[in-house]
């Protein structure tokens, strides 16, 4: 089931321990959300910024990052942080992310306007591919905060 938050921080919500975000696949987190993972988890960006050298993070994967009480799903949405983010990039990396959660138990995941804030694209193509998917697992709630407010 997806839920929208009008507005709030993804990291503050009540209950909520596993998180996603689209990333670029050049192992930059310097804006936006990205920045804000990067600065909440530096194990979880130098692992990440490694497998972007490596070019073992594409546009499409997921890399999965374990912490002491959640997952964080960084989707591999945008080739860099210049580029848009790819619709197809961000409906396979959602798919990927939904089945890992569906075989390990994880039933809530907050995430951001995946792809469309610095990713530039249509959040209402990017809304349809991820209602149309958690059609497939309704035992995942997706909280989707639409727009950024500190608390």
């Amino acid at each position: 089931m997806v839920t929208y938050i009008y507005e709030g921080d993804i990291f503050s919500l009540e209950g909520v321990s596993n998180f996603a975000h689209g990333c670029n696949c050049a192992g930059a987190m310097g804006k936006g959300i990205a920045l804000q993972f990067k600065t909440k988890y530096p194990k979880m960006y130098k692992e990440y910024k490694a497998l972007c050298q490596e070019g073992l993070f594409l546009l499409g994967d997921v890399f999965i990052y374990k912490y002491e009480t959640g997952t964080i799903f960084n989707l591999g949405t945008q080739a860099t942080w210049r580029t848009k983010a790819d619709l197809n990039s961000i409906e396979t990396a959602l798919e990927k992310m939904l089945s890992y959660s569906n075989l390990n138990k994880i039933n809530k995941i907050a995430l951001p306007k995946i792809g469309a804030g610095l990713g530039g694209l249509d959040w209402h193509n990017v809304k349809r591919i991820i209602e149309n998917l958690s059609e497939n697992y309704p035992q995942i709630d997706l909280l989707i905060v639409e727009n950024y407010k500190s608390k």
